[in-house]
């Protein structure tokens, strides 16, 4: 670890000066040789890095949204290519060159702050030896030797011995006690945190080997800091415990708000949304607004949880609108219990003079009027049409042969009681 710590030599000086500046300000407060002087002087140097890597973690995010989206792709070739796992893989690394996506990014924080964490253990085990490092001159060695955290020096380990803590005017059991909860703390952090990320912001309905490798990661980095954990001085246990519990929070507040498609966060999220929607009768976040316009706009695309908040919507009443806006809309309600429009039915059954009535009508011509006599005739078979109260002359329609013959010729018809149809002057007599 030494020799690791001493690769990132280079930066001992500016992580020193930000301890020392800290140690002023908190020295003023609580005293200049207490541990809580010198602890929150550590704690500060995490809170400042990790600011600074904000923009990194949203690059991150990003690249983490990237992967998301190739979620269907990823799965086409995974059956695509079902038998042929190395094909599996050079199509998978075909894909994200194409889209410019890394896999490997979400280590990134991690990586990125490798140095700052390789440089502030190499200023405590100096601190430990008694050298003076950077900005630490004897008056500040001697101080942050005598500031005790809970009991334990700041430079002791959970492997010195016996002497090594009596020269640091501490117990072994003390140091023991102290550096084996903050390394437990620090392990549960580390797995809770990417548990978190495993089940509640990964869409599980596809099995890629992103996920795969965040479920490596969620068993493998808690496993390494326990082990590792046992090697680093108090100060840098309070370092990776607080950045632990500061990227806890952040990704707490990223899955709460900006949750992945298609993961139980989303649909968390969408629910809140609902009851905010149902409440207030309207979206009032601009970002709440965003999230429904694309919801809106994916149309067909949409996951499960998307179609299940659209769905709900309508039965509250609300229409989510193209501009991410909802509207109130009784149709949406009606639709959405299945009672909004009428379903088209077939028309009835017509007899055989009602559909020759029609066939003239349908020529452009003008309808003969039935007599009472034939109304009642054919009220057995049919309802009757409203008759016009308007008498409408007997003229005689160019259709009227065809219709006639057709009556006479058609079997089994009886003949018509009561007066006549006029015939056509064409028609044979």
């Amino acid at each position: 670890m030494d020799t690791i710590a001493s690769l990132f030599s280079f930066i001992t000086w500016p992580v020193s000066w930000v301890i020392v500046q800290f140690h002023k300000l908190y020295g003023a407060i609580f005293g200049p040789d207490t541990g809580w002087a010198w602890g929150l002087s550590i704690v500060s140097l995490v809170v400042l890095i990790r600011i600074c890597l904000i923009p990194l973690f949203v690059k991150q995010i990003k690249s983490t949204r990237n992967m998301q989206a190739l979620q269907p792709k990823m799965k086409a070739i995974q059956e695509r290519y079902k038998s042929d796992k190395q094909r599996q893989s050079e199509e998978m690394m075909k894909l994200y060159k194409e889209t410019g996506t890394n896999p490997l990014s979400s280590c990134l924080p991690i990586l990125a702050q490798s140095p700052f964490f390789f440089a502030l253990y190499h200023v405590l085990s100096n601190i430990a030896s008694g050298k003076v490092i950077g900005v630490i001159d004897q008056p500040l060695l001697e101080s942050a030797r005598k500031a005790h955290i809970f009991g334990a020096p700041l430079a002791s380990k959970f492997t010195d011995s016996a002497a090594e803590v009596a020269a640091l005017d501490a117990s072994l059991t003390s140091v023991r006690i102290v550096t084996a909860i903050m390394i437990i703390l620090m392990s549960a952090s580390q797995f809770f945190t990417q548990r978190q990320l495993m089940m509640k912001n990964v869409d599980l309905s596809v099995k890629t080997p992103y996920m795969q490798q965040q479920k490596m990661l969620m068993y493998i980095f808690p496993v390494i800091f326990a082990v590792m954990g046992i090697n680093f001085p108090v100060g840098v246990l309070v370092y990776w415990l607080t950045t632990n519990v500061w990227t806890m929070g952040q990704q707490m507040y990223v899955i709460n708000q900006n949750p992945t498609p298609g993961s139980k966060a989303q649909d968390s999220y969408l629910q809140r949304l609902l009851k905010s929607v149902t409440q207030h009768g309207e979206i009032r976040s601009r970002r709440h607004k965003a999230v429904v316009k694309a919801i809106v706009a994916k149309g067909s695309d949409r996951n499960e949880n998307e179609r299940r908040f659209i769905g709900a919507l309508s039965k509250a009443g609300f229409a989510a609108q193209a501009d991410g806006t909802v509207v109130k809309s009784d149709v949406a309600v009606a639709e959405a219990e299945g009672i909004a429009a009428p379903k088209r039915q077939q028309p009835k059954r017509q007899t055989k003079a009602q559909r020759q009535s029609g066939g003239q009508q349908g020529k452009g011509e003008e309808a003969v009027e039935e007599t009472p006599e034939e109304s009642a005739g054919e009220a057995a078979q049919d309802a009757p049409a409203k008759p016009s109260l308007e008498k409408k002359p007997e003229t005689p329609a160019k259709g009227g042969a065809q219709g006639g013959r057709s009556r006479a010729n058609s079997g089994g018809s009886r003949p018509r009681k009561g007066q006549q149809r006029p015939k056509h002057p064409s028609s044979k007599k």
